[in-house]
C-alpha cells in the first residue's frame, strides 16, 4: 500500500489501493483480511449503519481503512476521497482525517492497526 495522500480534485495519483480481481481473485472477507494482514496490520471489521460519521480525528498508530460494501468517505488534508469495495486506504500515525458513510447503504469496513 503506497502512502499517498488525497488532493481536493487531483486525478494524478490515486489515493487508494483497489482490488484488482484479475491480479488479487475474487474480492472476499477472507482475501482482504489476508492482504491487510501481510503488511503487518491487526483487522477488525465493523459494520457502520447510513448516517454515521467521525469527526477529526488521529490515532497514535499507522492503519488501513478498507470497504468491503457500500460507500465510505474519507477526508485527509483538505481531500477526500469515497472507497467502495475492495478499497484500501493508508492512514500514517498522527494524521487528522475524517469519515463518513455515504448514501443509504451500511458501510461494511476492515479496520486495521499496525502491529507493532
Amino acid at each position: 500500500m503506497s502512502a499517498c495522500v488525497p488532493q481536493p480534485d487531483s486525478h494524478e495519483e490515486s489515493p487508494v489501493e483497489r482490488w484488482d480481481a484479475s491480479r488479487d481473485g475474487p474480492l472476499t472477507e477472507a482475501a482482504l483480511r489476508a492482504a491487510i494482514e501481510a503488511k503487518g496490520f491487526a483487522v477488525t471489521r465493523y459494520v457502520y449503519p447510513p448516517g454515521t460519521r467521525f469527526a477529526a480525528h488521529s490515532h497514535g498508530t499507522d492503519k488501513i481503512d478498507a470497504v468491503l460494501s457500500g460507500r465510505f468517505r474519507m477526508g485527509l488534508e483538505g481531500g477526500a476521497v469515497v472507497l467502495t469495495a475492495g478499497d484500501r486506504l493508508f492512514v500514517p500515525a498522527g494524521r487528522v482525517h475524517t469519515a463518513e458513510v455515504v448514501g443509504a447503504e451500511p458501510v461494511v469496513s476492515l479496520d486495521a492497526v499496525r502491529v507493532t
